[in-house]
């Protein structure tokens, strides 16, 4: 297998060591794990890429708290 380099902060990397299940786990091995939480489909089929990339960046958003309320959007469209 062919090895690359990423760079990454020193508190990421920090980060991530604290989320080894082992001390031996690589890189690599826990990087796949957090890539395998994000989901590749469902019953109606397969996620794109983009559909992927969105679910995880629409979840990183309700985690930081960048909500905006249905009664507010349909107040804002007149509905």
């Amino acid at each position: 297998m062919a090895a690359t380099t990423v760079r990454v902060s020193a508190s990421t990397r920090d980060h991530l060591a604290q989320l080894k299940s082992d001390p031996r786990e690589t890189y690599d091995e826990l990087l796949r794990k957090l890539m395998a939480l994000i989901p590749e489909g469902d019953e109606e089929g397969q996620f794109t890429e983009a559909f992927r990339v969105g679910l995880l960046n629409a979840r990183l958003d309700v985690r930081r708290g960048r909500l905006t309320d249905h009664a507010k959007v349909r107040r804002q469209l007149g509905l």
